[in-house]
């Protein structure tokens, strides 16, 4: 079976990282969502893909190019438009034929098994159109579900009201008949799914794993700690080179040509990226991901956070429950406080106002490319902008002198 992906998306709750990536590019325990979902896919059989890609697209075209090294093949539709479903749906329709059944994926979703083995198992159980299903406590934010007895889905709603909201949400995986083209031509989504319901019927593929479809950039730390609660063997290259006394812990993912000085201490599960310096006497704490490229000095501490490729993190600085742009830098003895001191919900400064994050402990969120100048304390919550510089908190000379 031929997949359909649909990775075009920008994902404008993601501020500040999706205003230069694409969602589905943004890295989760040192795998970005799309290769997490194109391998999976592999693993389930599927060798053919074809993937709409709108917003930054090069990123993901020049990443996977015709796709070889994941195994399958892949061909490219760009989308102008990247926030309506339902035309990247449409634009794709010249690459399947009449009569083909398809998968059809929202790439930027995080699964910690294999969705797309489970939902093509229950089409070749019913030879029905299929919607992969789960809960989610945030159901608000995605089409609601309805089920008969024998657990067929009778009704979707793609924006319920808080009286219409059920117990499952649309995962973002179906198997889909070439007739939804056509009804996409009149209808909207909802209206075609519901279609289809009516005509042919749909089954539902419960998903009863972990699941996650990053809403805020905060998100991206819960997919981390998801994905990593499932690893239980350390993995390290063999080209990695220990200089010295190194405390090792957990399930330690660590990739090609890193240097790790003496006096580290890395306690898994954490991931540490391609060709990445880890400088004298750093800790590394649980549910950390550094990406490839990065440079972390001395005596710096890392907890709970994403480390995008090519970060730079000065000497004595402490990072926690926190998300940093690629190619940022973070100077010397700069501290991210991730909490308010009266223990209050901390929230954020986003483009479209203030956002409750509901959650007391959190760090900053720091774009690609930014500059934060030596001895800065971030406070909970800072959101950088991507490129945006914040000078060195200096005391001499005084401004003035």
């Amino acid at each position: 079976m031929r997949a359909l992906v649909l990775a075009a998306g920008r994902g404008t709750g993601l501020y500040p990282f999706t205003d230069t990536h694409p969602k589905a590019m943004l890295p989760v325990a040192g795998e970005k969502l799309l290769d997490s979902a194109l391998g999976k896919l592999r693993a389930a059989g599927v060798t053919d893909v074809v993937m709409v890609v709108g917003h930054c697209a090069d990123k993901i075209i020049n990443h996977f190019s015709h796709g070889a090294a994941h195994g399958i093949t892949i061909q490219y539709v760009r989308q102008q438009d990247p926030s309506d479903i339902r035309d990247a749906v449409r634009k794709a329709r010249d690459h399947f034929q009449p009569g083909e059944g398809f998968l059809l994926v929202y790439a930027d979703v995080l699964t910690s098994g294999n969705i797309y083995r489970h939902v093509m198992q229950t089409f070749g159980s019913f030879n029905q159109p299929v919607a992969a299903i789960c809960h989610t406590p945030q159901a608000q934010n995605f089409g609601t579900v309805y089920l008969d007895a024998d657990m067929s889905i009778n009704k979707l709603v793609e924006k319920p009201s808080q009286k219409e909201m059920g117990n499952y949400v649309l995962a973002g995986v179906f198997v889909m008949p070439y007739s939804l083209f056509d009804l996409l031509e009149k209808h909207q989504m909802d209206e075609s799914f519901n279609e289809i319901i009516a005509s042919t019927g749909m089954r539902s593929a419960i998903w009863e794993e972990p699941w996650l479809d990053a809403q805020r950039p905060w998100d991206l730390l819960h997919g981390n700690q998801m994905v990593m609660r499932t690893w239980d063997e350390a993995r390290v290259s063999g080209s990695v080179q220990l200089r010295g006394a190194i405390q090792f812990r957990g399930p330690v993912r660590i990739e090609s040509d890193v240097v790790i000085e003496s006096g580290a201490s890395i306690f898994g599960p954490c991931f540490i990226g391609k060709g990445t310096f880890i400088g004298n006497d750093v800790l590394i704490r649980p549910n950390t991901s550094v990406g490839a490229g990065c440079t972390i000095g001395f005596g710096v501490e890392l907890k709970n956070c994403i480390l995008l490729d090519n970060v730079r993190v000065g000497r004595l600085s402490y990072v926690g429950d926190s998300v940093v742009g690629e190619s940022a830098y973070i100077g010397s003895g700069t501290m991210t406080v991730n909490h308010n001191l009266d223990r209050s919900n901390i929230k954020l400064a986003m483009k479209e106002g203030l956002v409750d994050s509901e959650s007391n402990k959190l760090g900053s969120f720091i774009g690609d490319n930014a500059q934060v100048g030596a001895s800065n304390t971030l406070a909970a919550g800072a959101v950088i902008a991507p490129g945006q510089i914040v000078p060195h908190h200096h005391t001499y000379p005084m401004e003035g002198d």
